[in-house]
Parts: C-alpha cells; structure tokens; sequence
C-alpha cells in the first residue's frame, strides 16, 4: 500500500541502502555524456590533481537517484519531482567505492493542484569506505493526496 502525502512528516528519514561504483559502467557514462580527461583518459586523469579516474559527478548523481527512486519514492505515491536544488559534489567518487544513500524529508506542502502534495527532502550518499560525503542535494517531490485538498 502506497504512502501519500498525509503519511510524510518532516525529520524522517530513511536508509537508501548502498550502491557500488563500477569502473566500466563510470567509464561508459562519462564518454557518452561527460567526456572530460578526469572522466575518460587515465593517463590524463593520473596527471591530474584527482590522480586518476573520478566518476562524473553527473554518474554520481544518476547512481543515488537509482537509490533513491528503490528504496524511498517507489513506497509512496509519487508522481515524480520538480527538480533538484543545492546540488553539490563533494569528494571524488572512484571505481569500486560503495556509496550508503540517506534521505531525510525537510519539509511538506500542498501543491497547486488539489490531488497533489509537494516534499523537499535532503539526499545525502557518502563513501562507506571512510564516511566522506560525496554527494549532497535537496530532492523536490511530488505525491498523491490520500482525499484531495478542498476550498474552505
């Protein structure tokens, strides 16, 4: 049974579980959608001040998505988002790093349409390795109201 917008609160929080970050996959990505040196070219990205490959922060944020999308949205009754606010990357995320995937929801709000509620929600994925945050942003949702809003 899904969870609407009646059933979120601001301060829950919810383990994403984790992701690992494969070498082929990160590489496949950055060529096709973020071809920078640090990204594609090793000997490039070994002269580098990252000295070697980091993972295109864009990958980064498509590998938290997935998490985030399983383990938290897929129990509500979303429809989607508006978008992404306060973007950041961190610290270089590298092949074979695992990355643990939290979110907490900020904060709850009608939305312009009657049968719709929105969320903001902080997504934050460190490295399991040492802790480090790699990626931070706030996730704009949308949800499903249990009984649509009326005029009073």
């Amino acid at each position: 049974m899904p969870r609407y917008f009646e059933d979120l609160e601001a301060g829950e929080t919810v383990d994403c579980g984790t992701v690992a970050v494969e070498g082929d996959e990160m590489q496949t990505f950055a060529e096709r959608f973020d071809p920078q040196p640090i990204h594609t070219d090793e000997a490039a990205a070994t002269e580098s001040v990252y000295g070697g490959l980091i993972a295109s922060g864009w990958f980064t944020a498509s590998l938290v998505a997935r998490r985030l999308v399983l383990a938290f949205m897929t129990d509500l009754a979303s429809v989607g988002g508006r978008g992404i606010d306060e973007l950041r990357w961190h610290t270089p995320v590298r092949a074979g790093d695992v990355l643990s995937v939290e979110v907490e929801v900020l904060e709850t709000a009608p939305a312009g349409n009657p049968r719709l509620g929105d969320y903001r929600a902080a997504v934050t994925a460190t490295r399991a390795e040492d802790g480090e945050v790699a990626l931070t942003m706030a996730a704009l949702g949308v949800i499903e109201r249990r009984k649509p809003e009326t005029a009073e």
